[in-house]
This record gives structure tokens, C-alpha cells and sequence, in this order.
């Protein structure tokens, strides 16, 4: 294991005020096989995520806050941390809650063992959890298509938890604003030939009350992005 190894978690962040400072908290606190360094994005928020930012600033908490004046994008967040990271891997890390950051330790432990350039925390790889019906089956169906689409055998596709070598980040050249950074991110490792390995994590799914911003016409965007990938690939 390299001395010179550097994690760097982006944060992208979206009306979060609720439960992002508890996040931070814990990136900073939990035990990692390598430094770190948080890159957290506010997206434009409008619901105090900036008072809360703002105060962590104060309180000089080691972390990197970048700010945008109007909403982009969980895509644009991503792109603009993946551009201002220095790390040799980078990792991302939702604010809600949904995903424990403890976990990151056993996601980054593959790459820096040279197992592989890529992991995924997949939710399902042993089973449904305790996850709501249609959310799993909606899961199911676009990770069934990636995997018929691309050759690829995963569990699930659409899973924050994506980890992986930076130049492997900045190699996909990523262009997607929304939510469909996430089929763009997965269809383009595998077009480029990268292995993908999964790794269990636990989670705790929230309603669309509790604040749960994906949407079933994101479901469909994503669907529209794999076969236009998948047909880049053809070309």
C-alpha cells in the first residue's frame, strides 16, 4: 500500500440541511486505510444547507466546500468535485444518510490492495434489504439492462457508493447533469473495458416525504442513456 494514496469523498449536496452536517461528522471521524480529504458541493440549496455549511467553515472542520449560486444537478455537483480533487481515488458520498460512511473502508480496501480499479457498494448483492418493493424493482429492471446491454453481471447499478482510481474518473469524461450520472458513469467504465467489483453495504432507504428526490422519470432518462451508450459503442 502506497504511502502517497490520497481518498477524496465528493459530498453533492441538495437540500440536505437536515442530515448533512451529521455526514461530515462522520467522514471525518471514521477509520480509513488512507488519508482523505471532503469535497463537499452544495448544488444551490435553498433550505438552510448553506447556514450549515457555513458553520462547519467557521468551526475550521478540514473540508473543501464548493458552492454553486442555482441548481444543476447531482451530475454537475460530481463533475465539478471529480475536477478539484487531488486524491488518487475518489469516492462518492451522499448526504442523506442512506449509506453509512463506515462502509467507505471496505469499499477502497479492493483498489488499494490491487484487486481491481473500481468498486461498488451494491445494496442488493445480498438481497432485497429493507428496501421498498418498487424501488428494488425498478433497481432490478435498469440493472438488468446494463447487464444485458453491456456484457456485465452487477447487482446494482444505480448505488452511490462508486469508488474508484481518479484516472479512471477523469478517463470517462463525464457530461451528465441529473441523476443520470449514474447509467452514464457505469456504462462507460464497462465500454471501457473496466471490471467492476461489488462489495455488500447496508442501507437505509427514505420515503419521498423523508426527502427522496429520484423519481420514476429518472428511471426512464436512465434507461435512454444506456442504449445511447450502449449504441456509442456499436459506433
Amino acid at each position: 500500500m502506497s504511502g502517497d494514496e490520497l481518498l477524496s469523498i465528493i459530498v453533492p449536496v441538495f437540500n440536505e440541511a437536515r442530515t448533512l452536517r451529521a455526514v461530515i461528522d462522520r467522514l471525518l471521524a471514521i477509520d480509513l486505510p488512507v488519508p482523505r480529504e471532503i469535497i463537499v458541493v452544495d448544488d444551490g440549496s435553498t433550505d438552510g444547507t448553506g447556514g450549515v455549511l457555513d458553520i462547519a467553515e467557521g468551526a475550521g472542520l478540514p473540508i473543501t466546500i464548493l458552492r454553486a449560486a442555482q441548481n444543476g444537478g447531482k451530475g454537475t455537483a460530481i463533475r465539478r468535485g471529480l475536477e478539484q480533487s487531488r486524491g488518487t481515488i475518489v469516492a462518492i458520498q451522499d448526504a442523506d444518510l442512506e449509506l453509512d460512511p463506515q462502509q467507505l473502508a471496505a469499499l477502497v480496501s479492493p483498489i488499494l490492495n490491487g484487486q481491481t480499479d473500481v468498486v461498488y457498494g451494491s445494496r442488493f448483492l445480498a438481497g432485497r434489504g429493507g428496501a421498498p418493493r418498487m424501488t428494488f424493482a425498478a433497481n432490478r429492471a435498469l440493472t438488468t439492462v446494463t447487464n444485458v446491454l453491456f456484457g456485465a453481471s452487477l447487482t446494482d447499478m444505480e448505488t452511490c457508493y462508486k469508488v474508484m482510481r481518479t484516472p479512471v474518473a477523469r478517463s470517462l469524461q463525464l457530461r451528465a447533469e441529473r441523476f443520470e450520472i449514474e447509467p452514464e458513469i457505469t456504462a462507460r467504465l464497462l465500454r471501457g473495458g473496466h471490471r467492476i467489483h461489488e462489495v455488500p453495504v447496508r442501507f437505509e432507504p427514505r420515503s419521498r416525504a423523508q426527502g427522496k428526490k429520484i423519481g420514476w422519470r429518472d428511471g426512464v432518462t436512465a434507461l435512454q442513456v444506456l442504449i445511447r451508450e450502449r449504441c456509442a459503442r456499436r459506433r
